[in-house]
């Protein structure tokens, strides 16, 4: 099955980094190609499976053009994709002064530039199937960030999920569709024994998992996913984000979120699986 995703979004918010990335993966990347052969893709993919099985199209700007022949590139490839990069305006004005570049649209105030940029890009991250904020992240944070979801295997139901845990206290994440809050469930950090461990430690997983509040919650929760998964499948979603959020993101939503993607794993789903705060 031939996969194609057009990685795009705004200036200094990682799209080399996903094209290294992604070239790194085994993916045939092609950087800026003219928007009118977007759509001739099919045909290369159509022409070596083996060698073209997964494209990458890395595309500064989108407009109406743009997304055209992604829609006529939709009709000749099995799975196409938008994965759009954004990133807060002080992080990308950080970004640019450290690296001393001219942004693309620069006609005076680099803020103006940026928030300029910004306007034009609403629609394509309205369309986009995956949307990754990079404020939070180094260059190797970003890296890891699209290995977990690139690297998944193809799900029997056609859509790739990422289960992930957080802490609060570090901030909710913007990346995720789907946010879930545990600190209802007793907490092990209270637990002097248990500490200095996390969630996927046996003895934490124990604690958070054997109480009843979490097993109610689980098991309403497998019921949940159980209809809106496929839902969310059959509209034509390539990507899902599931977070579960507790304090400081080291045990509860730690254990809770290996639980579920145990689970999913089980129907078939085949989710990667990222703690962003385990190590704070």
């Amino acid at each position: 099955m031939a996969r194609v995703v057009v990685v795009t979004g705004l200036s200094g918010a990682g799209r080399s980094t996903a094209a290294g990335t992604l070239e790194d993966l085994g993916w045939f990347v092609i950087d800026n190609l003219p928007v009118p052969l977007v759509s001739k893709v099919a045909e290369l993919a159509s022409s070596n499976t083996d060698r073209f099985s997964r494209v990458a199209l890395v595309m500064q700007g989108y407009d109406d053009a743009l997304e055209r022949e992604i829609e006529e590139l939709r009709e000749g490839v099995d799975s196409v994709s938008v994965a759009f990069l954004e990133a807060s305006t002080q992080t990308l004005v950080q970004r640019y002064e450290s690296t001393k570049r001219r942004h693309p649209y620069s006609n005076g105030s680099l803020i103006d530039a940026i928030e300029e940029e910004r306007s034009l890009y609403v629609g394509a991250k309205a369309a986009a199937d995956l949307v990754l904020d990079t404020s939070d992240m180094n260059p190797h944070q970003l890296r890891e960030r699209l290995t977990t979801i690139f690297t998944q295997p193809d799900s029997e139901h056609g859509m790739q999920i990422t289960v992930s845990s957080f802490g609060y206290k570090h901030g909710i994440p913007t990346d995720v569709d789907l946010v879930l809050d545990c600190r209802f469930i007793p907490n092990p950090h209270w637990e002097p024994e248990l500490r200095d461990s996390t969630g996927q430690d046996d003895a934490v997983s124990a604690f958070v998992l054997e109480r009843h509040v979490t097993k109610q919650f689980i098991r309403r929760l497998w019921a949940l996913l159980d209809h809106v998964l496929p839902a969310y499948a059959k509209e034509g979603r390539s990507y899902l984000g599931i977070a579960f959020g507790c304090t400081g993101g080291r045990h509860r939503s730690v254990a809770v979120a290996e639980e579920i993607a145990r689970y999913l794993a089980s129907q078939g789903w085949e989710p990667g699986v990222r703690h962003r705060d385990i190590e704070r």
